[in-house]
């Protein structure tokens, strides 16, 4: 019997929302066992409070104080142009198989042709799959079902998705084309999505998988997206993210990733200016000589709250990590970074080092920063760093001595300050779409 710890308005919602929409969620039998379990754990945790180490700087309980209802179904007309609006010209263009979640729900009109397998890929949707319990591709990824995880934004994302996709690249293929994975919310009142994906790259394969959260301006809304990730042996994947859902947004987040024996996992993040993101990351190597490279940059204006919190598990030998997070704070905004790297007791040569630094363009903005070393091996090099400094008058006197007004001054340096970041991506198209975005923060007003 499930003992109820719920307490704030918030939670109180969240668990009445799920006894409405329950019978209307995709999927049955082991589906929504699932899915009472999670709302069940869920219940008994409720919304994660500053009393709880790793969510000391983001109190849930306090910066939640209303749980919207869920979305309620797909626009009456959504054409390119909309699509466009959200995602911005540069992203719009992008050359790549194209998959558009719209309100937590596939639409295949404006997504590539849904095909069980093409070029050594396949993908389904989540809602497709939870309808057909024998579905293929569903039993191979078993372990990547959805269960009532101890986390509470992984169980409620288990009670309350709706849709996402499940996608698998076969052993040995390259898609050569990045496979871009879209949602967009278009509500016209405060709502709530919660979508999953579940991806297996399988051995030697190699992907590029994009992210875009986006939002046309409107409502309040809240958004709980996850990703369940696995990197076969030998494969590389790159993953790239894009959260941009809007000023009144509140976007929680959770990647879940195993990478195996030699495979190299390079991913990257970049958030504008919602009012709330958490962006959990927990990466666990699995095999010995993998690496995993992790590059974001958040910016926030207004009274945006953005929390980066990851945990690097060194469980074998062998293994590389690398964290750079960087981030631009205007007006009162607030950043956090916590990252803890973990290194087991007979993970030796383990190699992880990570660094945070943070450019504060207002005397009331804040970053936090929190990054751990747990280490139960003896052989090995791991570090961290951490930094928040102003804008160097110094270098604004340079540009502007040279004819440069100071506002396109600060600009430079701030884009030059975030640029280490979104250079690391490998695809020159989508590297430059990110700089796109990024110029755009900057002529709103960023500098």
């Amino acid at each position: 019997m499930t003992v109820i710890a719920v307490k704030t308005k918030a939670e109180q919602q969240l668990v009445a929302q799920f006894a409405e929409v329950a019978d209307r969620l995709p999927g049955a039998g082991w589906v929504k066992d699932a899915r009472r379990a999670a709302i069940g754990a869920f219940a008994a945790s409720g919304l994660p409070h500053r009393r709880i180490e790793e969510w000391k700087y983001t109190d849930l309980r306090t910066l939640l104080k209303e749980a919207f209802p869920p979305v309620a179904g797909k626009p009456a007309h959504f054409g390119t142009e909309v699509l466009e609006t959200a995602l911005g010209p540069d992203f719009a263009k992008l050359n790549c198989h194209r998959y558009v979640f719209v309100n937590g729900a596939f639409l295949a009109a404006a997504s590539s042709p849904l095909i069980a397998k093409a070029a050594g890929h396949h993908i389904a949707t989540v809602a497709e799959a939870f309808s057909q319990p024998g579905f293929e591709w569903l039993q191979q990824s078993g372990e990547r079902a959805p269960q009532a995880d101890a986390d509470p934004l992984l169980a409620l994302n288990t009670a309350f998705a709706t849709d996402g996709a499940i996608l698998r690249v076969d052993t040995g293929v390259t898609v050569e084309l990045p496979i871009h994975l879209i949602f967009v919310s278009t509500s016209t009142k405060p709502a709530a999505v919660a979508t999953l994906n579940l991806i297996r790259i399988e051995k030697d394969a190699r992907a590029t998988i994009l992210e875009s959260h986006v939002g046309l301006h409107g409502p309040a809304r809240q958004a709980n997206s996850v990703v369940r990730l696995n990197v076969g042996e030998g494969a590389n994947v790159q993953h790239l993210k894009l959260t941009a859902e809007g000023t009144q947004a509140a976007h929680l987040a959770t990647w879940v990733v195993d990478v195996e024996t030699g495979a190299t996992y390079n991913a990257f993040q970049m958030t504008e200016s919602v009012a709330l993101a958490r962006h959990q990351h927990f990466v666990t190597f699995k095999g010995e000589g993998a690496a995993f490279t992790f590059n974001a940059a958040f910016l926030g204006r207004g009274n945006s709250h953005i929390d980066t919190t990851m945990v690097i598990d060194h469980a074998v030998p062998g293994c590389t990590s690398r964290e750079t997070v960087k981030g631009v704070l205007d007006n009162t905004a607030r950043g956090i970074f916590q990252g803890k790297v973990i290194v087991r007791p007979d993970a030796q040569k383990s190699d992880g080092k990570q660094m945070a630094k943070a450019l504060l363009l207002s005397p009331n903005a804040e970053f936090d920063s929190k990054p751990e070393l747990e280490i139960y091996a003896d052989d090995v090099i791991c570090g961290h760093g951490s930094t928040a400094a102003e804008l160097d008058g110094d270098q604004v006197f340079y540009l502007r001595a040279r004819g440069i007004p100071e506002p396109q001054a600060r600009a430079l340096l701030i884009e030059a300050f975030v640029a280490e970041t979104i250079d690391a991506i490998e695809s020159e198209s989508i590297r430059e779409a990110f700089r796109a975005r990024l110029a755009a923060w900057l002529a709103g007003g960023g500098a």
